[in-house]
């Protein structure tokens, strides 16, 4: 393979490896310079949340074995579990076909959701009805205690 990028993957043997050097410059990252990042529990492959991504976080990701992501509410780094103690480690980190959107395999230390449930997908709208399928583990007040 000549030059690497997420089209050319598209033909790989299942197997093959590229230099992440060579694919990282291929990572498409929206006009914010951020990209999608869906993290799952890596064994029991619940989804837990979608956060964002740019590329110091997810190098930092990468470099540390720590989930790390930017929040654009804070303008700022926010490594998950920082102020929750409720940490995610990263077990395995996948781009989908096009590089546009990441998925994180992590071991998730209790709840991912601010709202103190295991998953921020908790809402499922069946009809015409949205019916709450899961209650916090921890009281976000709890949670969320000022230091």
């Amino acid at each position: 393979m000549c030059e690497v990028n997420f089209k050319t993957l598209e033909k790989a043997s299942l197997g093959q490896s590229v230099d992440w050097a060579q694919l990282q410059g291929q990572v498409k990252f929206d006009q914010d310079g951020l990209i999608p990042a869906i993290a799952q529990q890596y064994d029991s492959k619940e989804v837990l949340m979608m956060a964002w991504m740019n590329a110091q976080s997810l190098q930092e990701t990468l470099q540390t074995g720590r989930v790390c992501y930017w929040s654009r509410s804070r303008q700022n780094y926010w490594r998950k579990g920082e102020e929750s103690g409720q940490i995610q480690l990263l077990k395995e980190l996948r781009f989908d076909c096009d590089g546009d959107a990441i998925l994180l395999l992590v071991d998730q230390t209790g709840p991912a959701c601010h709202t103190g449930r295991r998953s921020c997908f908790y809402t499922l709208v069946d009809g015409q009805q949205a019916t709450i399928t899961s209650a916090p583990l921890i009281d976000p007040n709890t949670l969320y205690r000022t230091k």
